[in-house]
């Protein structure tokens, strides 16, 4: 077993953490163009949380490769490849990381929140090493992260013929979709870069760009904000086509233009999409579409409250659509979560039962797509408090 140093040794759930925290911001803050990391206080909230959730739900252990979790649990990630690298957290006992042997030094470098690291040899199986350690607690169920490779599985399933492997997705849920006030100003900080550069990329268009161009537009907008994104730039016709991408298309008066965009501070995402009628006067039709979707947007946003379900927004939304008679013509989901990842548990579709908690993050997005023509979709993100929900991003006007 190879530890690493004491410069990697913030510890959660119990550990030291005092001694890296200066270094640590002060590094971060650099690399996050002046926005603060989420503090260490959080992550050793998280472990004590995961840890209880653990022991209500009958796991002995949680397996984790590197992924969004991976990085809620430790403040960073590694890429994947055929050598494993995994957190394992045992629940009594303390969570390390399995790495290769010579990979010790660069995780341990970006790690402050994790001080055992155990380092394998290419000529050793890691899954035994993963496994010695749980053995001397004899027998349990293990959490696994539902993200991780089904041969990673099969492998640690060998190494422990006699522990039940789960699908820890309910925890993980659990755990992430509610956000915490540091949370939610990383989430806001991008909404508001998102929001700044979509209105200064409408404001760069001209008749003859390409849609790609614009979409180059709005990146740079991003990067200028010291912001991670882009987003995705319809011209026409192809609005009607929901995530149609982009065709080299070139923009002529009375074409309308979608731009869904978002961008990534400190890890937390954004996810806004709004409208522009370039050149003309839109048409009568354009202007009931439009209105039709944001007074369905806005509807499904008023319903929601601590203890309605989330279908229930779906519902009300689409009913609108529906008695204005477009409702073949909406024919997605109303929203998702909104977190670390750009789409995430809690969704607001049919069959979801789950309650509205406060501290919940997601998009509100009705659309109404005429195949051939054009379509319309307003994406506003919003957080539910105690009176309901309250929108994250700058609001839209009927037109």
């Amino acid at each position: 077993m190879r530890l690493a140093g004491p410069s990697a040794a913030l510890l959660v759930a119990g550990h030291r953490a005092d001694a890296a925290e200066g270094p640590r911001r002060a590094r971060t803050l650099i690399a996050g163009q002046g926005v603060d990391p989420l503090p260490l206080q959080a992550y050793r909230e998280r472990w004590d949380r995961a840890l209880r959730m653990m022991s209500d739900q009958g796991l002995a252990a949680l397996f984790c490769e590197p992924a969004t979790n991976f990085e809620y649990l430790v403040g960073t990630s590694f890429g994947r490849s055929e050598r494993l690298i995994a957190l394992v957290i045992p629940a009594g006992g303390t969570p390390f990381i399995v790495a290769p042997e010579f990979e010790v030094e660069r995780v341990g470098r970006a790690l402050e929140t994790v001080s055992d690291i155990r380092g394998w040899a290419e000529h050793e199986d890691p899954f035994q090493l993963v496994a010695d350690t749980l053995l001397a607690s004899g027998r349990g169920r293990i959490g696994i992260e539902p993200t991780t490779r089904f041969g990673m599985v099969t492998r640690l399933h060998q190494a422990l013929p006699s522990w039940e492997l789960v699908d820890a997705t309910p925890l993980f849920d659990q755990l992430r979709m509610i956000k915490s006030g540091d949370e939610l100003a990383l989430i806001r900080r991008a909404i508001s870069n998102t929001d700044t550069a979509i209105a200064a990329t409408f404001a760069s268009l001209e008749a003859g760009v390409t849609d790609r161009e614009v979409a180059r537009y709005l990146r740079d907008h991003m990067r200028r904000r010291g912001a991670q994104g882009g987003g995705l730039v319809q011209f026409g016709s192809n609005t009607a086509v929901p995530h149609g991408g982009t065709e080299e298309r070139r923009l002529e008066r009375g074409m309308p233009v979608l731009i869904d965009a978002g961008c990534r501070v400190r890890g937390y995402r954004s996810d806004i999409t709004r409208m522009h009628f370039f050149g003309d006067d839109p048409s009568p039709q354009y202007r009931e579409i439009h209105n039709t979707v944001l007074a369905a947007q806005r509807a499904a946003s008023q319903a929601g409250r601590p203890g309605v379900e989330c279908q229930q927004l779906d519902r009300v939304a689409r009913n609108i659509i529906g008695a204005a008679g477009y409702g073949d013509y909406f024919t997605h989901r109303l929203g998702h979560g909104l977190g670390m990842d750009g789409h995430e548990p809690p969704y607001l579709v049919e069959g979801n039962s789950r309650q509205l908690e406060p501290g919940m993050v997601f998009t509100v997005e009705p659309g109404i797509y005429l195949p051939g023509l054009w379509g319309v979709r307003i994406e506003d993100d919003f957080v539910v408090d105690q009176d309901g929900l309250q929108p994250l991003s700058s609001p839209v006007s009927p037109i």
